[in-house]
């Protein structure tokens, strides 16, 4: 009697027949909570990922990780049931589910781990959140290189990351002896109040920061946001200026501008919520006067991406109306096209792109759309190849889940994803190819025609060899000094940027 009444017990918690060799979970392990986070994670990710796969299979792969916990734990399924085994002992035991549904298979899971909890000291002492970081990082090194589940505290950083800093915009650096502003965000607090690159701080809530160093001098002006602020900068009059600030979410600078021997260089090194504002107010400051430039270099070696729709509304400045990319996914929601609008600013200046093996993602989807528009030339190397899209979920533990949901297309309907883009103009094979492609444009030839010709043509699912092939015309590497040189004498040189830049392949 007894024994009955404490197999019914074991099915309620643990249905579709199955038989653990144990009763209670572990205290190591928090069945509800994991529950609910795997219920959550799997509902949102299963019907998101660009290559679907069934839950059966995620949760599997899942499952694996407590192997990586115990090495003396073995998960299989094997002859419609799936079980654990320690040191060569079954401890759990379960039908594998009919129904492939995240209802189906996450109380399978919960009841496995619990029976490892129970029969493994070193699952025990891991605890519940490093056994559901190990279930995500085994489940997700299955899928694409980007997908992730993303624990409560770093995922906390990375929010407020995302949102900025609490501060009055300004970036510091050192100068001697004394703490000097390195750059001011243009719409941010200290531009308001006047601040300008290489005004000194001289004290924050009157207390004089003298003999302090920048990263101690920017930890005392960043704080939380709405708080107040005293400060005391010294500026290019050479008189002390005092104000108060309140601080406020100031999102990093990210595009700056010089002009120098004609041309107009603009470096974006990342797409946060202002690039797109700050990138046209510089470009219109640039562009203002009697005295144009003669073109227009766009520097995005070592941009790493950020927002796509940033890069999105930069390329919207320098392009007619048209595509400028297009995302493709399982979800309905994850179809869209991008376009441009009618009007372009810098119309007829020629425009050179530099890219190396860093920049990656919204950088490569400005420099892909600008080379498939026909708009600029692209100098420098093949770019890093991501062209996948993510989109994240909040998780019940204050986690986030980050899931792959749809891939990049450039105008032309290339992929972005591991091809990456190709440059017009290569300069990562060395100087002397590089002078040899120069005096080749110059006399109207085209060395890459065939390599890009190649790349616009492409169409996924590309196979690594394939892609690689492609790439290895023009190796991915750091970006070099060449490379403005290159874009100078583009610029200087109409018939060689005519020639480099091609007309787009249909």
């Amino acid at each position: 009697m007894i024994r009955t009444a404490l197999l019914l017990g074991l099915l309620f918690v643990v249905p579709f027949g199955v038989h653990p060799a144990h009763a209670q979970a572990a205290t190591g392990f928090d069945a509800q909570a994991a529950s609910a986070i795997y219920n959550a994670a799997l509902s949102f990710l299963a019907p998101r990922i660009v290559d679907p796969e069934p839950v059966s299979k995620l949760t599997q792969w899942g499952l694996q990780s407590l192997t990586a916990v115990d090495p003396q734990l073995t998960v299989a399924a094997k002859d419609g049931t799936i079980s654990l085994v320690s040191r060569n002992k079954t401890v759990f035991r379960a039908d594998v589910p009919k129904d492939d549904t995240v209802a189906a298979w996450v109380p399978v899971a919960i009841a496995l781990t619990s029976a490892a909890a129970q029969s493994s000291t070193a699952v025990q002492r891991a605890g519940t959140p490093a056994i559901v970081q190990a279930f995500f990082d085994e489940m997700c090194n299955h899928l694409d290189p980007y997908t992730r589940y993303v624990a409560p505290v770093e995922a906390g950083e990375d929010r407020e990351q995302r949102s900025g800093r609490a501060g009055i915009g300004i970036t510091l650096m050192q100068k001697g002896a004394v703490v000097a502003v390195a750059d001011v965000v243009r719409d941010g607090p200290a531009a308001a109040a006047g601040i300008r690159p290489g005004d000194t701080i001289v004290a924050i809530a009157n207390e004089p920061v003298r003999g302090l160093g920048a990263s101690a001098v920017e930890s005392m002006i960043l704080g939380p946001e709405d708080t107040q602020l005293s400060l005391t900068w010294r500026g290019h009059d050479g008189k002390p200026h005092e104000a108060r600030f309140s601080r406020t979410m100031v999102p990093a600078e990210t595009v700056f501008a010089e002009r120098s021997d004609g041309v107009l260089t603009i470096r974006i090194a990342g797409f946060n919520d202002t690039t797109d504002v700050h990138l046209a107010q510089r470009l219109q400051d640039g562009l203002a006067g009697d005295d144009p430039p003669d073109g227009i270099v766009i520097d995005l070696r070592g941009n790493r991406g950020g927002l796509l729709r940033q890069a999105v509304t930069v390329a919207d400045e320098f392009l007619p109306e048209g595509p400028i990319v297009s995302t493709v996914g399982r979800a309905p929601d994850s179809d869209h096209v991008w376009r441009s609008t009618p009007g372009e600013l810098g119309e007829g200046l020629p425009l050179v792109v530099l890219v190396d093996g860093h920049t990656a993602s919204a950088a490569e989807v400005l420099a892909a759309a600008l080379a498939d528009r026909g708009r600029a030339v692209v100098v420098g190397s093949a770019t890093f190849g991501k062209g996948l899209v993510q989109t994240i979920a909040p998780m019940p533990d204050g986690g986030e889940l980050h899931v792959t949901w749809s891939r990049m297309l450039a105008p032309l309907g290339w992929p972005l994803q591991g091809l990456g883009v190709m440059p017009q103009v290569c300069t990562s094979l060395g100087t002397g190819v590089t002078r040899q492609a120069l005096n080749a444009l110059a006399a109207g030839s085209q060395p890459m025609l065939s390599v890009i010709a190649a790349s616009r043509a492409a169409r996924p699912p590309l196979s690594p060899a394939r892609v690689q092939e492609i790439r290895n015309a023009c190796p991915a590497s750091e970006g070099r000094a060449d490379d403005m040189t290159v874009a100078r004498q583009l610029i200087a040189n109409p018939a060689a940027y005519a020639a480099a830049l091609m007309p787009p392949i249909r």
